[in-house]
């Protein structure tokens, strides 16, 4: 190995040297992308990548600025806003998305959004026709 290459070496340490760090946190991510209309929770989530839930807590908050809750509660909303948009009732879309009480997904969509999911989907019905 000549001179450059191990500076080169030594140096992608340093810069990448938390590699494993973000391949974790985007593993969790894509998986809470194609698995959100399942119950998930951190116990999982960290068992799935082999990281103690703290530490992914920490990670995640880290590089996306939002706990794996957070994100995943995002997630079902901007879902629920298709659904919706494409004519699924209230009811149907909240139980698709993974939620387990309408009363729950409501609030949450409501402050997400600030608007109840009856009254955002009038709307896009309406604005669907013009």
């Amino acid at each position: 190995m000549t001179f450059y290459e191990k500076e080169l070496n030594r140096i992608s340490r340093i810069i990448y040297s938390n590699q494993g760090q973000i391949e974790t946190v985007i593993g969790i991510r894509n998986y809470i992308d194609n698995n959100y209309d399942t119950d998930l929770n951190l116990d999982l989530l960290s068992h799935i990548r082999f990281v103690s839930k703290y530490h992914l807590l920490r990670l995640f908050k880290k590089y996306y600025g939002l706990t794996p809750k957070q994100y995943l509660i995002d997630k079902r909303i901007e879902k629920s806003k298709e659904l919706l948009k494409n004519g699924m009732t209230v009811t149907e879309t909240c139980f698709a998305v993974g939620f387990k009480s309408l009363g729950s997904f409501s609030t949450l969509f409501k402050s997400k959004t600030g608007k109840p999911p009856v009254q955002f989907q009038k709307e896009q019905l309406s604005r669907s026709k013009e």
